[in-house]
């Protein structure tokens, strides 16, 4: 191949390369602005803040506190719904045992109800009485189980709390836990002790310091980690997890 040739297929697989990362941020773009298109305001103001979001067929309000992290919805938590409602066919939750850990406002753990699951939504001491309220005024009569709000502080009393030979979860659910805290063993010890060999972990990851980032490397030790789907306008990766050895299943990527 003379020089010329060689050049031109260099430039050619660049252009290749170029168009398929456009049409990857346009893709992006559509998929998070309909994501976004799900959360809408209160037309007057209350004497209570709230947020609404449209999934599952419901509007759903979830009441945020400000006065810490965990009460505030996070997009994480929006690209998880999102995902749950867009792919319920394959992700059929209906009479499905779930978890949500780190469920801050609960609106994971609402939707995942709504879908038909069988829901238990955990955070620390301090959110379950914003968690119980959210959930309780967005599922009441309106799913087919009634989900429950429990206690859970990462790697504290799980056996005693969550006994491995009675508490069996299809699915493990989690939206941006990965931050700034001081308890990211204690996140991979919660994960290792709540997942059976059958067990599906949904995942919202975003992505800020190298320090929480390397948290994916270590959580790969025990886990066997797929992409869904990437939001690099959001720094959010949605991922699906297994423990280690278990057959894998295609991802499936979001769509519009």
């Amino acid at each position: 191949m003379d020089l010329t040739s060689s050049k031109h297929n260099h430039l050619q697989n660049k252009l290749i390369r170029d168009l398929e990362r456009q049409e990857g941020e346009k893709e992006d773009e559509q998929i998070v602005a309909e994501i976004m298109r799900r959360r809408f305001f209160p037309a007057l103001i209350t004497h209570k803040a709230w947020e609404g979001f449209r999934f599952a067929g419901h509007e759903i309000r979830i009441t945020e506190a400000t006065d810490c992290y965990g009460a505030v919805v996070s997009p994480s938590a929006l690209v998880l719904c999102y995902f749950l409602e867009t792919n319920s066919k394959q992700y059929n939750l209906v009479d499905k045992n779930v978890i949500e850990i780190g469920a801050g406002t609960g609106l994971v753990s609402v939707v995942a109800s709504l879908l038909g699951a069988l829901v238990t939504a955990t955070d620390l001491p301090e959110l379950l009485g914003n968690l119980r309220h959210n959930i309780l005024q967005n599922t009441k009569l309106k799913c087919k189980h009634q989900p429950c709000v429990k206690e859970l502080s990462w790697g504290i009393d799980l056996e005693k709390n969550f006994p491995r030979s009675s508490c069996h979860f299809d699915y493990i659910m989690a939206a941006d836990v990965v931050y700034h805290h001081p308890f990211l063993d204690e996140l991979l010890l919660t994960f290792d002790h709540l997942c059976k060999n059958d067990t599906v972990i949904l995942w919202a990851m975003k992505f800020r310091l190298d320090k929480e980032n390397q948290f994916v490397g270590r959580f790969q030790t025990l886990f066997d980690l797929e992409v869904i789907s990437n939001f690099p306008s959001l720094n959010i990766t949605l991922y699906k997890a297994t423990r280690k050895g278990r057959m894998k299943v295609s991802p499936t990527k979001l769509t519009v």
